[in-house]
């Protein structure tokens, strides 16, 4: 920055290039709402299946396990942990 006037500055500050993610498009919010209600009702079937299934306590033991591990993983990779950088803005 040090080398460059003040036209190449001001293109290089613009407020599109900033990293702050208001130009990104994100496509359209009825398919997300569809895509969501589809994979919850596949999501609430299959745990139907699965707990339907269970015959003794040893399948209770590993059920257990994934559904601990799963929110174990839910819990250190969430965005709201400290040090995720999510509070961190770009330009503004």
């Amino acid at each position: 920055m040090a080398n460059t006037d003040i036209t190449q500055r001001s293109q290089y500050e613009r407020s599109d290039l900033l990293a702050g993610g208001e130009g990104i498009r994100r496509g359209s919010e009825k398919g997300s709402a569809i895509y969501s209600v589809i994979a919850l009702i596949v999501g609430i079937g299959l745990c139907v299946v699965a707990l339907s299934t269970i015959e003794n306590w040893a399948q209770w033991v590993v059920l257990g396990v994934i559904v601990l591990t799963t929110f174990a993983l839910m819990f250190a990779l969430g965005p709201r942990r400290r040090g995720s950088g999510s509070e961190f803005k770009v330009g503004r």
